[in-house]
């Protein structure tokens, strides 16, 4: 019996131990295959160094406690009619109501935000019954918007909004969640009669009232309306030239002269001395609103028009011309019928 486990013993040996011979055969195989205990376990330094990092920074985010009446942001990964869904680096997502988004009762949230967007909020509660946090942006403008509209109103920032409602004497449209004013008299250059015919547009506003403590938010479409419009018409005046005579209709009678409307949404003034030869007391005396006239373009300067009525004389002047003859003396033409005859030989 002894015998058989000696030989049990030395089969098992022969198996777990390799010979030389045998070590080197398995060495030159794995190496022909390309492979290597070094390359087996090799990692390189930079990658692993910034995998670590990453998953300290990720797992530090996701211990981080978040309390009630904290703002933190988060990216949004889904919108639906009724809420946002935000990817906070935690161990559980944000959400944030319709509701809870903005006081603008108009707001789409399909329209207003998109995948990818960065968000800060509010947070209202910490498990909001299905273990996500419950965030309000509404509450977190109220602490960050006024901020944001004081450093639009002093950038003079362009704003797109929409008007969504109408009250006494203007219009209501909500910038970052605020709901902001905009008077009838700051939404056009013209006399507005109907207000309800802006409800639902979109037009360009600048910040230009910010009162936190009163809650008040001022808006004008106005500046931005004159700038356009003074850029329309430098580009227009600078098609007119010196000299030019045209067609206009008297638009306005003033004590110092009348404005003339030259057409191409153009009008210059005709001074009350530019308007006649004689002199006058007033443009009313020769002129009336819807006149129409002649007049000619007589200097241009700083986007403005001088016209004049009374130049026009002078162009008739020019055209008219009286031919007239130099005659040398000895040809020169005389009436004296002594000098007639002096010439005549008989």
């Amino acid at each position: 019996m002894g015998n058989k486990e000696d030989h049990m013993s030395e089969e098992l040996i022969n198996e777990t131990t390799a010979t030389p011979e045998t070590a080197e055969a398995v060495t030159e195989t794995e190496t022909a295959a390309g492979i290597t205990p070094e390359a087996e376990t090799a990692v390189p330094e930079e990658t692993a160094a910034e995998s670590m990092a990453d998953y300290e920074k990720e797992l530090t985010a996701s211990l981080k406690q978040i309390h009630e009446g904290d703002i933190i942001t988060g990216t949004v990964i889904g919108v639906t009619e009724t809420e946002i869904t935000l990817d906070l680096k935690y161990y559980t997502e944000g959400v944030i109501r319709l509701e809870d988004y903005s006081a603008d009762p108009s707001c789409c949230l399909k329209e207003s935000v998109h995948i990818g967007d960065e968000i800060s909020a509010t947070v209202v509660r910490r498990d909001g019954g299905q273990g996500q946090i419950m965030l309000s942006s509404k509450e977190a403008n109220e602490v960050l918007a006024w901020d944001k509209l004081k450093e639009l109103k002093e950038n003079q920032t362009n704003l797109t909004v929409k008007i969504g409602g109408v009250v006494n004497a203007g219009v209501i449209a909500y910038v970052e969640g605020i709901r902001g004013f905009i008077p009838a008299s700051k939404l056009s250059l013209n006399y507005v009669e109907d207000l309800n015919e802006w409800l639902g547009q979109e037009i360009q506003v600048r910040v230009i009232t910010v009162d936190e403590e009163d809650n008040k938010l001022v808006l004008s479409a106005k500046e931005i309306l004159r700038e356009k419009a003074n850029e329309d018409r430098k580009a227009k005046v600078s098609n007119v030239e010196v000299g030019l005579v045209t067609e206009g209709t008297v638009e306005s009678i003033q004590p110092y002269g009348a404005f003339i409307n030259i057409g191409n949404g153009l009008s210059g003034l005709v001074h009350i001395s530019q308007i006649c030869e004689k002199r006058i007391k007033t443009p009313a005396a020769v002129l009336t609103v819807g006149d129409q006239v002649k007049v000619k373009v007589i200097n241009i300067k700083d986007g403005k028009l001088s016209l004049s009525m009374k130049a026009l004389n002078d162009v008739a002047a020019e055209e008219v011309t009286e031919e007239t003859f130099d005659l040398p003396e000895t040809e020169s033409v005389s009436t004296n019928l002594g000098s007639l005859f002096a010439k005549i030989k008989l």
